[in-house]
């Protein structure tokens, strides 16, 4: 065999074979919830505190451990496990409670039996039934928006639970006063819907944030509790997964989940992996796979050698990538973060202008109090504060159940701008691997024939050549022909015998030993061959040539779709290779891409990125993560492509787990869906505050429309739950 047939030309092959501030956010302010430990809040909430899930809960007592999510109010905790559900439970208890102490204090209410045209006998101590339970409400209901404001105070940091306790505080002191001087003109009713409402918006809000925020709980259960160890004398004992150490051998029964990232050292089976890189069909394993913790075996038994455990595992370094993601900052929270901060200031400033002018035209009375109160509640910023932090935890969760990790939330939302996608070749359009790519035969045989009895001659060779002939014959499932008399020509190919035959299979230096000359359909395919980079081979049958065939470094089937995919995106696509220009041509040509730089050194890599920047391009780098580090990072957005659950890649914002080109068009997909949800939900925030301000302070007043605190604090939680549904819409955009 040629030098260049079993020597230079196994690069195609091998190139790129390696593919494979303790910050405890002060939650000093939810005395009330005790101690939260281990409890993480949703990223980026700005300017909404709320128990345990947002911004600077300083008011939790002692949360030790209690690390909030990045950004609740500029501040950033760090990667952890995310889970409201404990919250939620809370708020919701609390409302039904609120709600049933809230029949007696409006059934007492002078002024609704007067509107609603019913009395009730009065008898002693009647009068003060209302104020009782209105009451219990403000310190059983209202009482954590104080304590949460608070903390909001003392960081000179005023936001949502600041503008919540002043208004809920104001009813509550005014009815005080309007019982000892006006009976009739209580405002009890109307603080204690006011909470109510409150409450029904926070528990609502703290389920959104928990399923948005439920991929890291999905993971977590993913990892069983106990394993099966396998001791020195074959018998097995059950431990706690926690328990296992590398080295130890585990057994896995058919249906089990892996207890640990391993080797399979004996036994058959597919596993499926689904919950971990997206792959819709179960992989086969075998012994020497790598296996990863938390995917469920399939039907056949497995014993495992543990290489990994605990914090080391994939899993735990995936779950890491996501709270990271979850909790890191995109410049479109940054706008939010600073547009919740002016709120609470213009609210202010809105509410002084409605009381003075007000008590100037009409002087001082309930209904200026009323008009003053629903301004502050109407302003408090839920929307705007979950506008973001809600899709960025859909999102983040779509992209790791569909194989794409992203590490860098600023890499994902930058993805939408992106105007070139550079594809390394080799290992990301191609298979990294020679493979046949061209079969023609002589007048006399067929194409199935001539490939079955080539691999049959191959078939004890472990030679890169002989696998790829093997492997297109089994991909084709031919039944390969009985051959015999094996023997390998040293630099020339192999000799066999066939049905009385001798037969061949190897190079150009084959044929000069054989002084054999190639017909005319096998010299032009032979020549065409060359031209495109491609290593040919010959089949011999008792001295003359039937059969030739090119290999060369397959281009992966999925390929095709993800180039056409994103051009029809509107993305131009270059091709990025250390191969000859003929061979970079050719693949360049089948898949359609017009952009190819070829004949790059690894180090090199980076500056063709830069090239293109140079250009006005904004510019995305897709390759291995190792061989091409400098371009991921010279990238606009780096993107790493089939590094499995390797999570350790420090040069790439996004991190694809499988190896399918595909998964980058899920990238673009994902990242543009995502954009529309935030603006969708901005704009129905902002544009909620811009109208239902004007109209708390009394605007339409005059031609008799007003709205009351209650009213006002509904709109204000309706707007919250518009936006946490539209968030929750963004996982029916499809990422196929």
């Amino acid at each position: 065999m040629s030098g260049k047939m079993y020597g230079a030309d196994d690069q195609h092959a091998q190139a790129h074979r390696g593919h494979g501030d303790d910050t405890s956010v002060a939650h000093a302010g939810h005395a009330s919830h005790g101690e939260h430990q281990g409890h993480v809040a949703l990223a980026e909430h700005a300017g909404h505190e709320s128990p345990g899930a947002h911004v600077e809960h300083t008011g939790h007592g002692e949360h030790e451990g209690h690390t909030a999510s990045a950004a609740h109010g500029g501040r950033e905790g760090p990667a952890a496990h995310v889970d409201h559900t404990g919250h939620e439970q809370i708020f919701r208890r609390r409302f039904w409670v609120s709600l049933v102490l809230t029949i007696p204090v409006l059934a007492f209410s002078p002024m609704l039996q007067e509107w609603l045209g019913f009395t009730i006998p009065p008898f002693p101590g009647s009068r003060w039934i209302g104020p009782a339970f209105a009451l219990a409400i403000f310190f059983y209901g209202g009482t954590p928006f104080i304590q949460m404001a608070i903390p909001e105070l003392r960081n000179r940091r005023p936001g949502m639970m600041t503008l919540i306790s002043l208004a809920i505080s104001v009813a509550f002191v005014y009815s005080l006063f309007a019982l000892a001087v006006a009976p009739g003109t209580s405002f009890f009713w109307e603080m204690a819907t006011l909470i109510d409402i409150m409450l029904l918006g926070h528990w609502i809000e703290m389920r959104s944030v928990r399923q948005a925020s439920g991929a890291l709980n999905e993971l977590a259960r993913l990892m069983p509790d106990t394993a099966e160890r396998i001791l020195p004398d074959g018998s097995t004992e059950v431990v706690p997964s926690s328990a296992l150490r590398e080295g130890d051998l585990v057994l896995v029964r058919p249906g089990a989940s892996i207890p640990a990232d391993g080797v399979v050292v004996e036994g058959r089976s597919d596993v499926n992996q689904a919950m971990l890189t997206g792959e819709s069909v179960p992989v086969p394993k075998e012994p020497g796979d790598r296996v990863i913790a938390g995917t469920i075996n399939g039907d056949g038994s497995l014993r495992v050698r543990v290489t990994a455990t605990g914090e080391a595992t994939a899993l735990a370094g995936i779950m890491r990538l996501v709270a990271q993601a979850q909790q890191s900052k995109s410049r479109t929270q940054l706008l939010a973060d600073r547009a919740a901060g002016w709120l609470f200031y213009i609210a202010l400033a809105v509410a002084a202008i409605t009381a003075v002018a007000w008590t100037l035209a009409v002087g001082f009375n309930l209904d200026v109090l009323e008009r003053v109160v629903t301004v502050l509640v109407i302003a408090c910023p839920h929307a705007l504060g979950l506008a973001v932090p809600l899709v960025v935890a859909i999102s983040t969760s779509m992209g790791a159940t569909n194989g794409i990790l992203v590490r860098d939330r600023l890499a994902l939302e930058a993805a939408r701008e992106i105007d070139v996608v550079i594809f390394d070749k080799t290992g990301t359009l191609t298979k990294g691997e020679f493979g046949v790519v061209s079969i023609v035969t002589v007048e006399g045989w067929d194409e199935p024939q001539a490939l079955a009895l080539a691999a049959a001659v191959e078939g004890d060779s472990e030679h890169l050549i002989a696998r790829a002939v093997r492997s297109k014959a089994e991909e084709q499932g031919l039944e390969l022909p009985a051959v015999t008399d094996f023997e390998a020509i040293k630099g020339r190919g192999i000799r066999a015998s066939y049905d009385g035959r001798t037969v061949y299979v190897g190079g150009p230096r084959l044929l000069e030993m054989l002084e054999a000359s190639l017909p005319e359909g096998l010299a032009r395919f032979t020549e065409e061959a060359g031209q495109k980079g491609q290593s040919v081979i010959y089949l011999v049958v008792d001295g003359q040539p039937v059969a030739a065939f090119a290999l060369a470094d397959v281009v992966r089937p999925e390929s095709h779709e993800a180039v056409s995919r994103l051009r029809e995106m509107g993305l131009e696509v270059a091709m990025l290779t250390g191969d000859s220009q003929a061979v970079a041509r050719s693949v360049a040509d089948e898949l359609g891409i017009q952009t190819v730089f070829a004949e790059v050194l690894p180090e090199h890599k980076d500056g063709k990125v830069a090239e293109l920047q140079r250009q006005g391009k904004r510019v995305a780098m897709v390759g291995d993560g190792v061989n091409d580090a400098p371009a991921l990072t010279r990238a606009d957005v780096g993107i790493a492509i089939g590094s499995g659950t390797d999570v350790a890649i420090e040069s790439a914002g996004i991190i694809l787990v499988r190896s399918d080109p595909r998964d980058v068009v899920r990238v673009f997909t994902l990242s543009r869906a995502t954009y529309r949800k935030m603006v969708q939900n901005l704009a129905w925030a902002s544009g909620y505050n811009a109208v239902a301000l004007p109209l708390a302070a009394g605007a339409l007043a005059p031609v008799g429309f007003t709205l009351s605190p209650a009213v006002g604090a509904l709109l204000m939680s309706l707007s919250t739950v518009i936006v946490a549904v539209n968030a929750q819409l963004l996982r029916r955009a499809g990422l196929e």
